[in-house]
């Protein structure tokens, strides 16, 4: 079991010794959650930004004892930010910024009664948590991508892997028994609101798929690539169709459990599980699908990524991705910006936008979007759904190996992901890509 680890760090915790020895982070394991860095002038920076930002979105900031930051007391009902250790928070994000801010939550430096309204105030408006006057200061918190990071087909497995390969049990104890870990689709009320819940999620998830499948046209005899694998459920539902089915992955374990999968569903015969880089796939199909995967691609190789769907589509076949996007404007901001997602969660990730990628597909294919359809509200439910049964189950998450620092880490992940879904700064859309000229009947 690999649990994601950073550079080595010669720091000293200036905060080490408020914690007891069974609280405090493994400095092998977690090098920058257990050390401190110091700055005086950046802490001082980092704590009259958060007054600014308390007092334009309404959050109240509790100190140890019950004080408060703000000047003025914010309205009944705001968010709450409960800083533990208020000097090792200001240290943390006065030299790292928004990763600092999530390491600092990792060391339990600081909490919320209520996460996710925190999280979800927090990402309304990301763009203005720095007022425009004090934009220079960015150069300050924002570290750059490394290199080893970059979507090359070297880097690609290993960024998978350092994620997908953490352990099955561990994505069993929250996931739905199909074991799809992307955006279901739930039946929604009069509102278009999605009834969402855990006994739902199953039938969600299906549902998911066989849109997918629809919007790709699989049916008998289609011949269908998939693009990440996941443990298996899309190929085989594709293969319950009728279609014979190419799934790649580089995660070792998911290729193991979703071949088992497969064979005890008595489709082995129709469908393939490669260990297989995309760019590396050969062959021609009448369906590709891919779930949730361009956001791992990289922008750099986005042309490789759409090309390889270009170059294996069969004449008159249809593409059919699910993706997660953000705004453009976002996405040109954020795109040479090293985040804690990427740094703990998702290495070499970025999440695109539907212009970049009709740009993309305009500028390097004969491909063209020709449909789409968002589910952000439903991204939000599932992983609400997600995060009550990972922490539900925390001490199965522990009997594991995987320490109080990682089970902070993916709390914060995936209530950072369901308050970005909930603000609007995040969607999540099924894409029809179709190759300019040719008629695709459904």
């Amino acid at each position: 079991m690999t649990q994601p680890s950073t550079r080595p760090s010669t720091r000293t915790s200036t905060r080490a010794e408020q914690r007891s020895a069974r609280h405090r982070p493994d400095p092998q394991r977690w090098p920058d959650v257990a050390t401190v860095p110091t700055s005086a002038v950046r802490a001082l920076v980092a704590r009259a930004l958060l007054r600014s930002v308390a007092r334009r979105l309404n959050l109240r900031v509790e100190l140890p004892g019950g004080a408060l930051l703000n000047r003025t007391p914010p309205p009944d009902g705001a968010p709450v930010l409960r800083l533990a250790a208020p000097d090792a928070f200001f240290h943390r994000v006065g030299s790292g910024g928004l990763i600092g801010f999530g390491e600092s939550y990792q060391a339990e430096e600081w909490d919320s009664p209520d996460l996710i309204a925190l999280l979800t105030a927090l990402a309304r408006s990301p763009q203005t948590l720095v007022p425009p006057r004090l934009q220079w200061l960015r150069r300050w918190f924002t570290a750059r991508q490394p290199l080893e990071q970059l979507g090359t087909p070297e880097n690609a497995r290993r960024n998978i892997q350092s994620h997908y390969d953490l352990s099955n049990d561990l994505f069993a104890l929250f996931l739905d028994p199909t074991m799809t870990y992307s955006s279901a689709v739930f039946p929604s009320d009069s509102h278009g609101e999605p009834l969402a819940s855990w006994e739902l999620l199953e039938r969600a998830q299906h549902r998911k798929i066989d849109r997918l499948l629809d919007l790709a046209g699989v049916r008998r005899g289609s011949r269908v690539l998939e693009i990440g694998t996941g443990w298996g459920e899309l190929a085989l539902r594709a293969a319950a169709r009728g279609a014979s089915v190419v799934t790649l992955t580089l995660s070792e374990e998911q290729q193991q459990l979703a071949e088992r999968r497969i064979a005890d569903a008595g489709f082995a015969d129709r469908v393939e599980v490669r260990l297989c880089d995309y760019r590396s796939v050969t062959g021609r199909y009448d369906a590709v699908v891919s779930v949730e995967m361009v956001e791992a691609v990289g922008r750099a190789y986005w042309p490789a990524y759409f090309s390889t769907l270009d170059r294996v589509l069969a004449p008159g076949g249809r593409v059919a991705l699910q993706a997660i996007t953000m705004p453009h404007d976002r996405m040109l901001a954020s795109e040479q910006t090293f985040t804690w997602i990427q740094k703990y969660i998702f290495p070499g990730g970025l999440l695109p936008s539907v212009e970049a990628v009709e740009q993309t597909l305009a500028a390097h294919t004969g491909l063209r979007l020709t449909g789409r359809q968002g589910y952000s509200r439903h991204y939000a439910e599932t992983l609400r759904l997600w995060r009550e049964r990972f922490t539900a189950r925390a001490a199965e998450v522990e009997a594991l190996g995987f320490d109080g620092v990682f089970r902070r880490m993916w709390t914060l992940y995936l209530g950072y992901s369901e308050a970005g879904f909930r603000s609007g700064y995040l969607d999540v859309q099924q894409l029809l890509i179709t190759r300019l000229g040719e008629d695709h009947p459904r």
